[in-house]
């Protein structure tokens, strides 16, 4: 039987680990990008192998499917959706009354509502600590997975897909400023199987 302070580790490691990928996107470089990209695609080989090089917007597409189940589950056991909910709740009334009473010029009021303003801090605070963890967990998986695909269509830059309206456009490509086409394949995609699969799961939004 697992123990509470076994779950504890596994539970700071799992964090540790994930903080380290968000931090290492950014300070390994591209030569540790690439090396993750690299080891990631040992085992996303035979996915391409399966759907064939020239589908690679596919792979983009189940890739995207699973990191929208993987976060929406991690995301519907790890937050509180009733807390969250009552602390939204909670600041949109504050926000009316504060209004008001600055209006109306209430000092009273305005000062009645600082003090509870304070109290209502903490449980923003904790509300920031349930939306983080999920993103530690999200990212053990969902980083990697990103490292290899931009490490997968830097080698093969000729890959294309044919979007509505714009016709066939190399993934490269860019659609605005930085963001290129694959990415924003990837995210329109994630972003549609992320709403089935919350809606799927109950998952409320906040």
């Amino acid at each position: 039987m697992v123990t509470a302070h076994f779950k504890k580790l596994i539970e700071r490691f799992t964090l540790a680990l994930g903080i380290s990928l968000m931090l290492g996107i950014v300070l390994l470089g591209t030569e540790g990008r690439e090396a993750i990209g690299t080891m990631v695609g040992r085992l996303m080989d035979p996915l391409i192998s399966l759907v064939g090089e020239s589908n690679f917007h596919i792979v983009l597409f189940i890739m995207a499917g699973i990191t929208a189940l993987y976060a929406s589950l991690i995301q519907k056991y790890t937050i509180d959706w009733e807390l969250m909910r009552s602390t939204q709740e909670k600041m949109k009334a504050f926000q009316k009354e504060f209004r008001e009473a600055q209006l109306s010029q209430n000092n009273y009021m305005i000062k009645k509502l600082e003090e509870e303003r304070s109290k209502m801090m903490g449980d923003q605070m904790e509300m920031s600590k349930q939306q983080f963890k999920p993103m530690a967990y999200i990212s053990i998986i969902s980083l990697p997975l990103f490292m290899w695909a931009y490490h997968y269509i830097n080698l093969h830059e000729g890959a294309s897909l044919v979007f509505p309206f714009w016709g066939e456009v190399l993934l490269v490509d860019t659609v605005i400023g930085p963001i290129q086409h694959w990415i924003f394949w990837y995210f329109i995609t994630s972003l549609a199987i992320s709403q089935v699969v919350r809606k799927a799961l109950n998952i409320g939004g906040v």
